[in-house]
């Protein structure tokens, strides 16, 4: 799998712009984007730039693209960064000119169902940043988780490489983002344990691609954005599952079907996101959820033996739907060395 070509970086002072490929949420729930709108602009010295279906929830598939090419063309935009995921953003990938945004790469940060707008500028080869949306991390309560924090500052400003830490807290806990109270105060973390190693005896250094396993399950049904089986060899696989909290049993039949269309063993080594086990529609006691996460962890590891019991595994690590969040380049260049314990990815 070869690595695909990094777009310059914003400095501060530039204008970035800010879209919703999926979702038009901040028209609904303008706290969180209100307040991450402002870190932007405040911590991070951007200039943000809003576009016709921003804030706009029902705006068609081919409206979001008319945004999405407006952003990427326009000279005087450094970054586009989405201001959430959602649930439809596949539909918009038809309306997308290929071309247009060949010519005029661009920095894309977001997560969730942004994994599809990501996948389709990896195919272009540009890479792009899976983390960072608007109205979740930049709008976290209270305060930026200062690791979530870090990470988007080295991805936007800088280029090298930035070695990611396991963390002793997170929390998967939601809260109403329409109540008002929700952001006097920080997220209540819960303790955790140290990323979870599997074949453990190699070194893998290779382009990054996957996203939220839910979407790429998408992707595959539909056949977008999925390269021939050969393209992804020697890469490195990151995978990590939404607020929907897919069973282990569909965890399992994702990977079974990466896994017959000959994708699973292309990659040598795979990492797993820390599994959200709780939400506002779903909420769960700590055992339900220790419970949940050590399944998942299971079916992924069902699915290795069964197509790719060579690949190195490490479960827990913080890219996914749970805080802090630490982003990953799509496309770019990731280091997982098992051998020290360490990854390291390249922004």
């Amino acid at each position: 799998m070869l690595p695909a070509a990094y777009p310059a970086k914003p400095l501060p002072g530039d204008r970035v712009a800010v879209l919703s490929p999926s979702a038009g949420l901040p028209g609904i729930l303008p706290l969180p984007y209100e307040l991450g709108i402002r870190r932007l602009r405040k911590d991070f010295g951007l200039v943000t730039v809003e576009y016709p279906t921003t804030r706009t929830m029902g705006a068609s598939a081919a409206e979001r693209a008319a945004d999405i090419h407006a952003a990427f063309a326009d000279p005087q935009i450094a970054a586009v960064i989405a201001s959430i995921g959602g649930y439809d953003q596949i539909t918009v990938l038809p309306h997308l000119d290929a071309e247009l945004l060949r010519a005029h790469p661009k920095p894309f940060f977001g997560h969730s169902d942004n994994t599809c707008l990501l996948a389709y500028l990896a195919g272009l080869g540009i890479v792009g940043y899976h983390g960072g949306s608007v109205m979740v991390e930049f709008g976290r309560p209270q305060s930026m988780h200062p690791m979530t924090a870090d990470s988007l500052q080295a991805a936007l400003f800088s280029s090298g490489d930035y070695e990611l830490r396991p963390v002793r807290q997170y929390c998967d806990e939601d809260r109403d983002w329409a109540d008002p109270t929700t952001f006097e105060a920080a997220p209540a973390m819960r303790s955790c344990g140290a990323w979870i190693w599997h074949n453990a005896d190699q070194v893998v250094h290779g382009p990054g691609w996957g996203g939220c396993l839910e979407v790429v399950a998408e992707l595959l049904m539909a056949d977008r954005c999925i390269g021939p089986a050969g393209a992804y060899e020697g890469g490195v696989l990151f995978l990590e599952t939404s607020q929907e909290m897919p069973s282990a049993d569909e965890v399992y039949r994702v990977l079974r079907c990466m896994g017959e269309r000959g994708l699973l063993r292309q990659f040598p080594a795979v990492l797993l996101g820390r599994a959200k086990a709780c939400s506002l529609a779903h909420p769960t006691s700590p055992h339900q959820r220790d419970t949940y996460q050590c399944r998942q962890r299971e079916a992924v590891l069902r699915a290795l033996r069964e197509y790719a019991p060579g690949a190195m595994a490490v479960f827990d690590v913080d890219f996914g739907h749970t805080d802090p969040q630490i982003v990953l380049p799509y496309g770019g260049l990731i280091r997982v060395d098992g051998q020290a314990r360490r990854i390291t990815v390249r922004y």
